[in-house]
């Protein structure tokens, strides 16, 4: 392995990248490595998105909340045996 030195990095990229290696557990220069390797084609980009838009309602439904879902669904639960003939 070799060693690279990247100058005229913007403080905006520093911060972008120090940011994603920090959501990664990673170090600064493992996150760019990768960055590079699935930019070059070398490794393939993962597609996986995370979201996280509804984790203010988890854990949110009550037993009787679960209860009364669980019932107005029962219906989708049941096969209808002509249609799979």
């Amino acid at each position: 392995m070799s060693t690279m030195t990247i100058r005229g990095l913007d403080d905006l990229t520093i911060n972008a990248l120090k940011e994603k290696a920090k959501k990664e557990g990673s170090s600064v220069n493992a996150a760019l490595v990768k960055l590079l390797q699935e930019e070059l084609g070398i490794k393939k980009k993962k597609r996986t998105k995370v979201y996280n838009d509804l984790d203010h309602l988890a854990g949110t439904w009550s037993d009787k909340d679960y209860k009364d879902f669980s019932q107005a669904i029962i219906d989708f639960e049941k096969i209808d045996k002509k249609l799979w003939k």
